[in-house]
């Protein structure tokens, strides 16, 4: 079997390219030395023609003495004449001979450029044909593969409509049911995870076989549970919301921001993180810590927590309503040591300076602190130089988990008061039979003139100014860290900060059993945290604990006992969160 050799058809394109050019250069050489003949010709014949004139000049003219110099020069001429004309004839023989040799390089050279041709156009036929039998496969190869992807298109469609409609049901189900929504975040692994005398190859190392919690989905989270003898015991939870260790602030706020809506519809909102000491609860909540304080940069988004996030998006939702509908305040405290301290609140001398204040229930049934400093804001910048502030006093103290762990629990406030535009919303209060129409008047006119004298006038159009307004309160807490004191290492009043941080977890963990079980009595006095938080926890505001757990085998137990947590509070069934404006009809009623 006669095997061609195959070449690319670019390549035997060039080399015809090539021999084209050598051929035109060996024609012009002939030419050149064909024309260089004639000239040399001509020349000889020139040179005949003036000997010959010369030599009827000479035999007409001269006499018979000058006979024998004619002749010796003529015979002289003669010689030299000869001599050329024989340089001339050896010239041009050799000029034939190379235009003889010229031409039968020139017809071998075009015999081979013709077989090569030949054997190109062969090569190029070939390569056609693979190309175009590459082409049908390729075509068809493009015919399935479009067939696929339209095939995955479509079940990529029914499979997030059918979860787009999970959801809904979901969330519904939960609306119903007024259950606590619950989101887990998984926090990367950090270097005081491992052991202090292990070195850093030895940490990544530990860092992929220790991450004994991660993320199977956005809404199941497992865990790997073991121990020494006993068989490896896997634990799912479901939240509804799982965020891995990847997922970053952004993610995290995406989910949270459609409760910021809610806000200005008329609920309350309550946002709070739960967890262990260092498994990412203030990262979460503020943001980066650095030296010491926080700084927050509106500009700079990227690392930004929930508070800074959710204050920028409440104030962009407040920009789209009329100017002077609405005011915006302020108020930081903390619970230290099971009593609650103003983070705003100044001194003589105007400095900040954290003052204990008390908690009381009044006559509504929902929770105030007299005194409390609220301060007016005006945009995002006025809140968190605010915020930053009251950070600035906020307890915190090194310990062997965290180098600069918060003791106390974090509890800001943005209370907005909006203008209802139309009296519509409140009809419903003054309609109806005359007794109830009596008994709303005598409300308002009682508790107007409680603390100070009034005229029915005076009081009727003040009293209908205030159902005008709307107050809804958005609080972001973020709770101290729950911790071992073997692992911590506390000692003195450390210990005695730590014993007080778990009491009061413990007592909010006992308040969502009491919940879940429903209980005649839930206890919400046990502590002061739990009664601060009573009405975001047992009452009508939509509730959003964040869970932040550590990866590591190291705080496996601390991490099971918050994701226990979590699913306590999902079991929380608590009734319609109610709009402001339908509470205050309630009252009147």
């Amino acid at each position: 079997m006669v095997r061609l050799q195959t070449r690319k058809p670019g390549s035997a394109v060039s080399s015809s390219f090539v021999s084209e050019q050598q051929i035109r250069q060996l024609e012009r050489k002939l030419r050149t030395k064909e024309e260089r003949i004639i000239v040399l010709e001509t020349e000889n014949a020139l040179l005949h023609l003036k000997l010959a004139k010369q030599n009827q000049g000479i035999i007409g003219n001269s006499s018979a003495e000058h006979n024998f110099a004619y002749y010796n020069n003529t015979k002289k001429f003669h010689g030299t004449a000869k001599s050329i004309a024989i340089q001339l004839h050896r010239a041009i023989q050799r000029l034939k001979q190379d235009m003889q040799n010229l031409r039968l390089s020139a017809l071998q050279f075009s015999r081979e450029i013709h077989h090569q041709g030949e054997s190109f156009l062969h090569q190029v036929l070939l390569t056609a044909q693979e190309l175009q039998l590459q082409k049908e496969t390729m075509e068809t190869f493009q015919i399935k593969t479009l067939a696929l992807e339209q095939s995955l298109h479509e079940i990529n469609e029914r499979y997030m409509k059918e979860k787009r409609r999970r959801k809904v049901l979901h969330n519904s189900l939960l609306e119903l049911r007024g259950n606590i929504r619950v989101h887990c975040r998984i926090r990367p692994f950090l270097p005081f995870d491992a052991a202090p005398e292990e070195s850093a190859m030895e940490d990544r190392q530990r860092s992929v076989s220790e991450n004994v919690i991660c993320a199977t989905d956005d809404e199941t989270i497992l865990v790997k549970c073991s121990r020494p003898g006993h068989a490896l015991i896997n634990k799912t939870y479901q939240f509804e919301r799982v965020y891995s260790t990847y997922d970053s602030q952004v993610t995290v706020f995406a989910d949270i921001s459609p409760l910021l809506t809610s806000l200005l519809d008329g609920f309350n909102v309550c946002i709070m993180a739960y967890g262990q000491t260092g498994s990412g609860k203030t990262y979460t909540m503020l943001g980066p810590q650095l030296e010491n304080s926080f700084r927050f940069s509106v500009e700079d988004e990227t690392e930004l927590g929930i508070i800074p996030r959710a204050s920028k998006e409440v104030f962009r939702l407040l920009s789209e309503k009329s100017a002077g509908s609405h005011w915006v305040e302020v108020s930081v405290v903390e619970v230290y040591n099971n009593e609650i301290f103003d983070l705003l609140a100044k001194d003589n001398s105007g400095r900040l300076n954290g003052i204990k204040r008390g908690i009381m229930t009044n006559k509504e049934g929902k929770n105030d602190i007299p005194l409390l400093t609220n301060e007016p804001v005006e945009d995002v910048v006025e809140f968190l130089e605010l915020v930053n502030q009251g950070l600035q006093l906020r307890a915190k103290h090194s310990t062997l988990v965290h180098t600069d762990s918060s003791r106390s629990h974090l509890v800001i406030t943005l209370t907005i008061t909006i203008k209802v535009a139309s009296e519509d919303d409140f009809a419903p209060s003054w309609t109806g039979d005359h007794s109830s129409q009596k008994l709303d008047k005598e409300h308002f006119f009682t508790s107007a003139c409680s603390s100070r004298a009034c005229s029915p006038a005076q009081l009727t159009r003040e009293s209908v100014e205030r159902r005008k307004q709307m107050r809804t309160k958005l609080q972001l807490v973020d709770l101290a860290g729950s911790e071992s004191v073997g692992i911590s290492g506390v000692t003195g009043s450390l210990l005695r900060e730590t014993s007080f941080i778990n009491r009061s977890l413990s007592a909010l963990a006992d308040v969502l059993g009491a919940l879940s079980e429903q209980n005649s009595h839930i206890p919400y006095r046990n502590s002061k945290l739990t009664h601060l938080l009573q009405d975001a926890i047992g009452g009508d505001a939509k509730l959003l604990v964040v869970l932040c757990v550590s990866p590591s085998q190291k705080y496996i137990t601390e991490s099971l006992q918050t994701l226990g947590f979590g699913s306590r509070a999902r079991q929380v069934q608590r009734g319609h969160a109610k709009k402001r404006n339908e509470l205050a009809l309630n009252k009147s009623k």
